[in-house]
């Protein structure tokens, strides 16, 4: 136990220190900083967002109707009615005084506008500002051909259309959505972290092997202390890394929180998620982390040069990247067949079943069967990486992939 200590401690406190580590934390802080103060970043730079409008109206009377479409909208626009030509309304924009300059003109009776602005390109403003003429056009046309303005209103209005469940305990269209950001971060912190933290369990065996530490290492402490103590100093690294940053943007949100609340709270599905679901998240990721966690080690083992770990661990990176597509396609359809065969496979289980659980009402029954199909596949990849890590640290030369398996097995079985 204390040669385990030993080693665990040794690899946490080598990669800790790395300039790597430091400055990748550093970056990903830096910029959860920068995107919770995105908004005063950009208005400290460019000043207000709102957007100034010159309307000139050859109508009359659309500009009143105008803006109050526009109230609707998010984006900040003000309009102004302008009193001067044409040509000066397209000065002022030249001149920084106006932000743009609509002219709303008379089509057989009916308004229709042009925009001028710097750029001249279709935008969001330009966009906005038609979809608020285009109401006015509307009612214009229904008055011109003596419609009620209440028939055409509930001619265009949208047809009412509800989804109703018929399983009792079915979650709501809020619930879900409320999980789906959630579930997106599960998923790409589950991907980021088998691919950081099993290649760098990987390359750390083959980095000892080509410096002939390991002999030293052998000699000293059994190879399957070894494995584990390694697969635990990264853990507990990765920890220290994903803590940091979680303390950090939980501080920024609670610091922001009446600016986000409705926002990027609720799109991560912050807001209305449940203990339970934090508790699936970090159950899923340590069981997902130590079954990808081993199959790394062991595969780091067979591999006596850095140059070799990327091609050995190819493999593994095809599995997590088949999962997380089959999971993209999930969040829009959890109860799809395919998502819920694969949510039972040992290696896409961290991340389908989680799905499944978060957005749907599984049965405990399976939520069960999961939990003993992983936990067995990783006592299973434990026993037999152990053997392959305890031969496979003598092998040395060129990787030959499954016949270093064989070999690794053979020399394992020697005292």
């Amino acid at each position: 136990m204390n040669k385990f200590g030993i080693i665990l401690s040794h690899t946490y406190l080598t990669r800790v220190k790395t300039k790597s580590f430091l400055i990748t934390t550093a970056i990903t802080i830096l910029f959860i900083l920068l995107a919770g103060n995105v908004q005063s970043i950009m208005h400290s730079f460019g000043g207000s967002n709102e957007q100034e409008i010159a309307v000139l109206d050859e109508i009359g009377g659309v500009v009143p109707t105008l803006k109050e479409n526009l109230q609707a909208g998010e984006r900040e626009m003000s309009l102004h009615s302008y009193e001067g030509t044409e040509t000066e309304a397209k000065k002022d924009v030249r001149d920084g005084t106006f932000d743009g300059f609509l002219k709303i003109t008379s089509n057989e009776d009916l308004p229709q506008g042009e925009y001028y602005s710097m750029q001249g390109n279709p935008s969001p403003v330009s966009e906005r500002l038609q979809q608020a003429l285009q109401p006015v056009k509307l009612s214009r046309a229904a008055n011109n051909a003596g419609i009620d303005p209440a028939a055409v209103q509930q001619i265009t209005s949208p047809v009412v259309f509800e989804t109703v469940a018929l399983q009792e305990d079915a979650k709501t269209a809020e619930e879900m959505n409320s999980a789906r950001g959630l579930v997106y971060v599960m998923l790409f912190l589950l991907y980021l972290s088998v691919i950081m933290y099993g290649n760098m369990i990987a390359m750390d065996v083959a980095n000892e092997k080509s410096s002939r530490v390991m002999e030293i290492l052998v000699s000293s402490a059994p190879p399957v202390t070894q494995m584990f103590a390694k697969i635990a100093g990264i853990a507990l690294l990765g920890l220290t890394q994903f803590g940091a940053i979680v303390v950090v943007g939980y501080i920024m949100l609670q610091s922001k929180q009446d600016q986000l609340t409705g926002g990027v709270f609720q799109y991560f599905g912050l807001q209305g998620a449940g203990a339970g679901t934090f508790i699936y998240a970090l159950v899923f990721f340590l069981l997902g982390y130590l079954l990808y966690a081993t199959l790394s080690a062991t595969l780091g083992s067979l591999v006596s040069r850095t140059e070799d770990v990327n091609q050995l661990m190819a493999p593994v990176i095809y599995l997590i990247m088949i999962a997380f597509f089959i999971a993209i396609f999930g969040l829009s359809s959890p109860d799809n067949m395919l998502v819920t065969v694969t949510s039972f496979i040992p290696f896409f289980t961290p991340m389908l079943m989680f799905l499944r659980v978060t957005m749907l009402n599984v049965p405990i029954w399976e939520i069960v069967l999961s939990f003993g199909l992983i936990i067995s596949a990783i006592i299973i990849l434990a026993a037999a990486g152990a053997r392959v890590y305890k031969g496979g640290v003598l092998l040395y030369g060129k990787s030959n992939s499954l016949k270093d398996v064989k070999r690794a097995l053979q020399l394992s079985k020697k005292e």
